[in-house]
């Protein structure tokens, strides 16, 4: 039956053209079997097959091999050093922990321009690119404080089989921020030392061999010559003492003090300190202090020193004002400030934005005469840096000078 639906027009065809031979006249038995042969054929013949063309093979593309990005940064993570993954264009594609407590966060996908401006760790950089060598330089970051490190750059291969291979640069930061203070305190020590320590060494010998030879039997002679020579002794002392002072504070300066301080008693256990010294000069310390606590972030030791070293020197540097106020303000949403101010004949103001280097006097004679060493300016200045406070100096020729701190 589906032969006969499928070959129904040719049926039909060959019904009609024998109806048309039997009306011409023709034998009806010819036309019968011609008849019954189409029809045979028809049914029977089977259709000429077709065979599609076969289609084009699809040519599926290999996947392509993973990243080993991921791998790189989770091997860095655990480092403690500052590590950051560059490409092949120096953008960052990865940094670690340590790399962003101590440089901030980067965009990852931004160059690194927009975080290390160096000029000399830029070029290192794409000099490692443009020559797949490694290099390394030394490079010193000031802010929030001094660090010094040695950035080392240099390139990673990953070479697939059957796929593109893949490039990194690692740029890596090592601290030699403490080797590097140790050693220029080193050598400070020896500079200072030997420079402050000559005149009194040489003082010594003279009247070690005025003792020993013209003034050998000369006991009033000697007498005063021992109190020289003891005056002499202790002066070097406080020098030493003060070198290694800031000696330790050099190598804690990064470190932020975290106890809370109460400063109207401490200005109040200063002052009282400084009251045989003040009595001395002929000078009245003066405190204005405001009700209540007064708390900063610091080291009690240390904020002693501070105001010890500013409250002395208002008393010896400016006696001939008789007085040395010392304000503590703290106002609301204003920062804490100190200011210790003398009446005495002032500073120059050329002399001001040195008064915190080491061994640096206004007038040398008077310093010495006074006892100072030179150093105590330079220390409270090293201390105010780890406090993450302000020194701010103001003074006028005849009128006096105002020290503040301001936290």
């Amino acid at each position: 039956m589906a032969r006969i639906k499928r070959e129904r027009p040719v049926l039909l065809a060959a019904i009609l053209s024998a109806l048309a031979a039997l009306a011409a006249g023709m034998n009806k038995w010819v036309v019968l079997v011609l008849l019954l042969v189409m029809i045979l054929t028809a049914l029977f013949n089977e259709a000429p097959t077709i065979e599609a063309e076969p289609a084009p093979p699809v040519e599926i593309e290999p996947e392509a091999p993973p990243s080993r990005l991921p791998e790189v940064s989770a091997t860095l993570s655990g480092l403690d050093i500052p590590v950051m993954v560059l490409s092949d264009d120096a953008s960052v594609l990865f940094q670690n922990r340590a790399a962003e407590k101590a440089f901030g966060e980067v965009v990852l996908g931004a160059h690194i321009s927009a975080r290390m401006r160096s000029p000399g760790v830029l070029d290192m950089v794409r000099e490692t690119i443009a020559t797949n060598a490694p290099n390394q330089i030394e490079h010193a970051e000031r802010l929030p404080s001094e660090r010094v490190y040695i950035v080392r750059s240099a390139p990673i291969e990953f070479a697939a089989e059957d796929g593109p291979r893949e490039r990194y640069f690692i740029l890596s930061f090592r601290d030699i921020s403490e080797v590097r203070r140790i050693d220029r305190m080193r050598s400070d020590f020896v500079a200072n030392a030997s420079h402050e320590l000559r005149t009194p060494l040489a003082s010594l010998r003279g009247f070690i061999e005025t003792i020993q030879g013209p003034a050998k039997n000369d006991l009033k002679a000697q007498a005063r010559f021992l109190n020289i020579m003891l005056d002499q002794t202790t002066r070097m002392s406080r020098l030493v003492d003060d070198l290694l002072s800031l000696s330790r504070l050099e190598l804690k300066s990064h470190i932020a003090p975290d106890e809370k301080i109460d400063l109207v008693p401490l200005l109040g256990h200063v002052r009282d300190a400084l009251v045989p010294l003040a009595r001395d000069v002929g000078v009245d310390i003066n405190l204005h202090l405001p009700d209540g606590k007064v708390e900063v972030l610091g080291d009690r030791d240390e904020l002693v020193q501070v105001f010890e070293n500013l409250m002395e020197n208002a008393c010896k540097y400016g006696q001939e004002g008789k007085v040395v106020d010392v304000w503590l303000k703290n106002g609301t949403g204003q920062p804490v400030e100190v200011s210790i101010v003398d009446k005495g004949p002032g500073i120059p103001a050329e002399h001001v934005p040195r008064l915190t280097e080491r061994f640096y006097r206004v007038s040398i004679e008077d310093s010495r005469s006074k006892k100072g060493t030179g150093l105590g300016l330079a220390i409270v200045k090293h201390i105010l840096t780890r406090h993450r406070a302000r020194l701010i100096v103001k003074s006028e020729v005849g009128k006096g000078t105002d020290f503040t701190v301001r936290f």
